[in-house]
């Protein structure tokens, strides 16, 4: 302790021992482990999920251009994205991830969507979720056991001009070819009363639209607070969304592969599914969540996942040829 009468360079020298304690302090303390995601596209099932000492990063993929969230990314162990989003990272600066034993715990529905990337992609990629799109319908029951059985029912009269697409030239194409009529897309598209993919349900709740294609995981809550929804999953299957776990990290992996077996605990796959969220390992329990009886309420039918599709990375004629698909349809 010091004395009252301590000298002015003493207690300077006190002052630099205290400070290089504490400095050494801070760098024997572990850091915390990071994980970056885009947090509007995960429900809070899954957020509460990950470990209360691991730090959420929020990162923007449609910034993925700017610095700050590059270096983000670049500064997380792991990083959460979507099918969508793949294209706009360096898959380089991963690290290997399905090289783990992981892997074997892997259903053939995302073995398969696996197979789809070239190798270094999918030796890089862990499916972590699937999310299938759903219909919502606002205020035409009647509308519901058309909407049960095929895509056809978008292009009734009563809503044309009614229907808000997802902003993505890919899915909407997929659900025109369900369509069993000539030149579908173009009369798919004239249906439309916008393109958005954030605010969707917002327009459908406040606005005239009457129906929205929207992923089942962003859409849970409002069906229980707005007794006007009502939701469908045609039996021609729906459009899935992906979701992977990347990783950047040297840490011990044991410490990933036990966050990751956590989530087949029953109670938690019971509330992940609650709310649009499926996880792709090959546990009975899982499965049976891909089993539902035909018509439910509560997710996909087990037809209706059998009949649904997913979307590859595309090459770059791929690109081409769907933009010209696209622009096409435009034309009268």
């Amino acid at each position: 302790m010091f004395s009252k009468y301590a000298t002015r360079r003493e207690f300077l020298n006190y002052s630099k021992l205290s400070l290089l304690f504490f400095l050494n302090s801070c760098s024997n303390t572990p850091n915390k482990i990071k994980i970056a995601l885009q947090n509007s596209f995960y429900p809070e099932s899954f957020k509460d999920t990950i470990p209360k000492d691991w730090k959420q990063e929020k990162i923007n993929f449609e910034n993925i251009r700017l610095q700050k969230n590059r270096n983000t990314i670049f500064n997380s162990d792991f990083t959460l994205i979507n099918d969508g989003w793949i294209s706009s990272i360096d898959i380089t600066e991963f690290e290997k991830i399905n090289e783990f034993a992981l892997f074997e715990n892997l259903d053939k529905r995302s073995k398969d969507f696996l197979g789809s990337f070239n190798q270094n992609q999918r030796s890089k990629l862990f499916p972590i979720g699937v999310v299938p799109y759903t219909i919502i319908i606002k205020n035409n029951k009647d509308l519901l056991n058309s909407a049960r059985l095929s895509w056809d029912f978008l292009l009734s009269k009563k809503l044309t001009g009614k229907i808000i697409f997802p902003q993505s030239p890919r899915i909407i194409l997929s659900i025109a070819k369900k369509i069993n009529t000539s030149n579908s897309l173009k009369k798919l598209k004239s249906q439309s009363m916008i393109f958005d993919d954030k605010n969707m349900l917002n327009w459908l709740i406040n606005s005239d639209a009457c129906v929205a294609i929207v992923p089942y995981s962003l859409c849970s809550k409002y069906l229980k607070i707005d007794p006007r929804l009502s939701l469908v999953f045609p039996s021609q299957g729906v459009p899935l969304m992906w979701h992977f776990l990347l990783s950047r990290s040297n840490l011990n992996n044991a410490i990933l592969i036990q966050w990751i077996k956590s989530l087949e605990n029953k109670s938690i796959v019971d509330k992940l599914v609650n709310q649009g969220w499926y996880l792709p390992f090959n546990s009975d329990y899982l499965q049976s969540k891909y089993k539902s009886e035909m018509f439910t309420t509560s997710g996909p039918s087990e037809k209706c996942w059998q009949n649904s599709w997913s979307f590859p990375v595309l090459t770059s004629e791929q690109k081409i040829n769907l933009k010209n698909i696209w622009n096409e349809s435009l034309s009268p």
